[in-house]
């Protein structure tokens, strides 16, 4: 759970310092470095709080993946990482996949295969739910191979995708 708390964390740009200022104290910078290093355990309380100050349902903290008993498709999300370096409006998304690379040590630079576990924290920050953020993946042309999932809400409308080489010079 630690890894996923420094990676929701670190995806929305926040250091520890600014989880404390931005919280108004409830979570110390100590208290919340000690929880993602597994140094303190998290009360479900607590969990269901920090959750909310993270605006993350508590099953993506726990690495919950789906329903008990639903099918899954397990293939790895492959992220083609030159594509997605290109892509403005995935900020929160490169910083999420650059905090993953650096707990790896995976520096190859080409493409990242992410675990199953991850892609319910990248569809957050693209959009909500697991559809909805295949979809903003597809739709980035970041997206080598994933998983076969549901069609996204009707509504869903793709943020743009402003890649440098379109932009006047």
């Amino acid at each position: 759970m630690g890894q996923r708390l420094r990676a929701i964390r670190q995806a929305q740009a926040l250091s520890l310092s600014d989880v404390e200022e931005r919280s108004g104290g409830r979570w110390s910078a100590s208290a919340v470095g000690a929880y993602e290093r597994g140094f303190r355990n998290l009360s479900l309380p607590r969990l269901k709080a920090l959750a909310d100050f993270y605006r993350v349902p508590v099953s993506v903290l726990m690495g919950e993946t789906g329903a008990a008993g639903q099918a899954q498709d397990r293939r790895k999300l492959v992220l083609s990482l030159d594509a997605l370096r290109q892509v403005d409006a995935a900020e929160p998304v490169q910083r999420f996949i650059g905090s993953i690379i650096a707990a790896r040590g995976d520096f190859n630079g080409k493409v990242l295969s992410l675990r199953h576990d991850d892609l319910k924290a990248l569809c957050v920050l693209c959009g909500g739910d697991i559809p909805t953020g295949v979809a903003q993946l597809r739709a980035w042309g970041v997206l080598v191979d994933g998983p076969e999932v549901a069609q996204p809400a009707p509504d869903f409308r793709a943020r743009p995708s402003p890649r440098a080489t379109d932009r006047p010079a």
